[in-house]
């Protein structure tokens, strides 16, 4: 098929590394404009935009859809479908009707659940016990539309934000092969009504970590921050981000550092902290982070 890719973080990557190896044509590659990134705040290209370059494919990067000029470019494609994950541009009704089978929306959750922008962070951070991908036909409303294929996977004990997000883009990208190869006979299902969940943005102030929760509730902030925006604690006057968790046996005033290994008391239980990070330093799981910084048993963070 001939097929508009709509991209721009990591996540889109193997998705469109898929669709170039399943033989789809693909004509250009639509991702959100370079972005002043690093200490010299220099313009640099997402993800997507700079895989479609190694792979000689044409780039487009409009900073809206909503003007005229933009939306006939994108009519002149010529496009049979276009496939859209983590783009990140509102499409208005000109681009969402343009292409012969519309636009198709790859997303990392069993809609209705966890529609909008953090499914995978809200999932983990909710405690739910299984997530998915939906290839959903798009429309006006924010990921309302029906859906032509989903798969679920089970969530980790121990699994955080970064190795689902991993494991879904893989997941979406097998998923949107086998539904462009059999895009003539899916039947698109309504998404129902009950159930329906909204994903929002994670805000930073969700960041720190409250140790009078249950453990439960810590453990699943810790995973479904991590590895961005980092949950994190004091220690004195140090920020120290938590990156991996697990929950544990143990009781005490909730924040206090425990006995063996480094485990933490909570309003209920306790977590054991499993990769830390101090600022300015790299992520290293627990014993190496006691090496270079003490946290002995009945320390209060």
């Amino acid at each position: 098929m001939r097929v508009i890719f709509m991209g721009t973080p990591e996540f889109s990557v193997p998705l469109l590394d898929a669709l170039v190896t399943a033989g789809h044509e693909i004509p250009c590659v639509y991702c959100q404009p370079p972005r002043p990134a690093g200490r010299g705040k220099n313009e640099r290209p997402s993800p997507v935009h700079s895989r479609a370059l190694d792979l000689d494919l044409p780039v487009r990067t409009p900073a809206s859809l909503r003007d005229p000029e933009a939306q006939a470019a994108f009519r002149t494609v010529n496009a049979d479908v276009a496939v859209v994950v983590a783009y990140g541009l509102i499409l208005p009704r000109a681009i969402l009707e343009a292409p012969a089978h519309g636009c198709l929306n790859i997303h990392a959750s069993l809609l209705p659940r966890w529609r909008g922008a953090a499914p995978i962070h809200r999932a983990i951070m909710a405690g739910d016990a299984q997530t998915g991908v939906c290839i959903m036909q798009m429309e006006a409303g924010l990921d309302t539309g029906p859906v032509l294929l989903r798969q679920a996977t089970e969530i980790g004990a121990e699994e955080t934000t970064s190795e689902l997000h991993d494991r879904l883009s893989q997941l979406g990208a097998r998923l949107i092969v086998d539904a462009l190869s059999q895009i003539n006979d899916l039947v698109a299902e309504p998404q129902p009504e009950a159930g329906v969940t909204y994903a929002e943005k994670i805000d930073k102030a969700e960041a720190r970590v409250d140790w009078t929760r249950d453990a439960a509730e810590v453990d699943r902030l810790i995973r479904g921050l991590s590895p961005f925006p980092g949950a994190w604690t004091l220690d004195g006057e140090t920020r120290i981000k938590l990156l991996g968790s697990r929950v544990a046996d143990g009781q005490g005033a909730a924040g206090t550092i425990l006995n063996g290994p480094l485990r933490v008391a909570c309003g209920e239980g306790a977590v054991e902290l499993t990769r830390l990070q101090r600022a300015g330093k790299g992520v290293q799981d627990a014993d190496t982070f006691l090496r270079g910084w003490p946290m002995p048993a009945g320390k209060q963070l």
